[in-house]
């Protein structure tokens, strides 16, 4: 499982050099609005924070032409309810005709049809006691079964990382993890990853 890092291009890259088994590629979301690093990207539609229409229509416009990149993007949810989100999944084709749409996961849709058949990617929303519940778990296990890309948000930390990280889940994001350098580095810690030698070794070069 690989971080999608809503950050800047040059700090993606410094990322993605050191660390290049952990770091996927770039998460836009209409808050920060990034520029495209111009490698794999999905896009939130930050509702976590509060949806912004007119902000979330303009990122998808100006990444119109590099649709071919993006793994993803989030369809409009809200936050916490599962009812409420899938009723706007029926609206998807307002903004996203043409880009492979992902389903946010939320407390309470193990209670409800999912459309897996239109689905390209499932991304695992929801509170916390919800995203670490069973439920939680047999929607991953489902998601994987049927072949989509399932992408986590929130993923902070080691406990969390290795839960979904066994279940096969693809991609995942975290604010920690895009604003500080060493919750990425106790991560890699922790999964016993190493930087890239060949950082070093052009250090080194450099230095001769």
């Amino acid at each position: 499982m690989k971080f999608l890092i809503d950050t800047s291009t040059r700090q993606l890259a410094e990322k993605a050099a050191i660390f290049p088994d952990l770091v996927g590629g770039q998460l836009l979301t209409p808050l920060t609005r990034y520029a495209d690093a111009g490698g794999q990207y999905a896009i939130d539609n930050g509702a976590f924070s509060g949806f912004d229409r007119k902000a979330f229509s303009g990122l998808l416009e100006r990444q119109t032409s590099h649709k071919d990149r993006c793994l993803f993007v989030c369809c409009p949810d809200i936050v916490s309810s599962a009812r409420r989100t899938l009723e706007l999944w029926q609206w998807r084709h307002k903004w996203l005709a043409g880009w492979p749409a992902a389903l946010v996961a939320q407390d309470g849709i193990e209670d409800f049809d999912i459309p897996w058949c239109e689905l390209s990617a499932i991304f695992i929303g929801g509170g916390d006691p919800w995203k670490d519940s069973k439920a939680s778990m047999d929607v991953v296990k489902t998601a994987k079964t049927i072949g989509l890309h399932v992408h986590v948000g929130r993923v902070n930390e080691i406990k969390r990382y290795r839960r979904f990280a066994e279940l096969g889940a693809d991609t995942c994001d975290g604010s920690g993890i895009a604003r500080f350098d060493h919750m990425l580095e106790r991560v890699a810690a922790e999964l016993g990853a190493v930087p890239d030698p060949g950082l070093f070794d052009n250090e080194l070069e450099e230095l001769e």
